[in-house]
């Protein structure tokens, strides 16, 4: 097959849905142009159109069981949500839990970003082990992003890029809001973080933060 991707749409197409499909991780839009530079002189492949190939490329796969969708660390192909059920059961693993403290932690890093040591320490109102932000640094969720200018310079902790995607998210303002939550853990760990308590509301369906980090764990899985 002699395709030609920067002349043909549908063999632009192609060549993207390969590429997306063999990547272990998501493949952002400048990393999918190096693939249409063969070298320095050559003038690329315009954003606009891999944009437009990629939109053509997610419409093609709606109505499947994989999807391709667009998320903080770039595009990729996974299981729609209802195939999980399945998919399941082909593998004995089970997403890794994750603790009361954590989850909450997490929550307060998410939703109050930058925060200090101190600053989580504060809203619940114990201290934090340091294997907490470890955990959730090794997972990729957490990183420092700089220092606060006080005496002793205390790290500022952020989310990352890829704590977004493993939430199908593309942008911080997408998180739920506060009151959609519910409950920020599953209810077998039922705690609220005390300062964010006064502004949850109960509205019947609660979607819990633990619930989504749990989901969030599962493999994502490609055809």
């Amino acid at each position: 097959m002699n395709l030609q991707p920067n002349d043909s749409p549908d063999d632009l197409k192609r060549v993207l849905e390969a590429a997306l499909l063999v990547a272990v991780e998501p493949l952002s839009l400048n990393e999918l142009k190096r693939m249409f530079e063969p070298d320095e002189s050559a003038p690329g492949m315009p954003g606009d159109t891999l944009r437009q190939a990629l939109e053509g490329l997610r419409a093609d796969w709606q109505g499947r069981g994989v999807e391709l969708v667009q998320v903080a660390d770039g595009w990729r192909f996974q299981t729609r949500p209802e195939m999980q059920t399945w998919i399941a059961r082909l593998k004995n693993e089970k997403p890794p839990r994750y603790s009361r403290a954590v989850l909450e932690t997490l929550a307060i890093i998410a939703y109050r970003q930058p925060v200090t040591r101190g600053d989580i320490e504060d809203i619940r109102g114990v201290s934090v082990n340091p294997h907490i932000i470890k955990t959730l640094e090794e997972r990729g969720w957490i990183e420092p992003i700089g220092h606060r200018d006080v005496p002793g310079r205390p790290t500022l902790f952020g989310t990352t890029d890829h704590f977004l995607s493993d939430l199908n998210l593309r942008a911080l303002s997408e998180l739920p809001p506060l009151e959609e939550l519910g409950t920020l853990v599953t209810p077998d760990e039922t705690a609220l973080i005390p300062e964010l308590r006064a502004e949850l509301l109960d509205n019947g369906t609660p979607q819990t933060f633990g619930a989504v980090i749990e989901t969030a764990c599962a493999v994502i899985e490609t055809p």
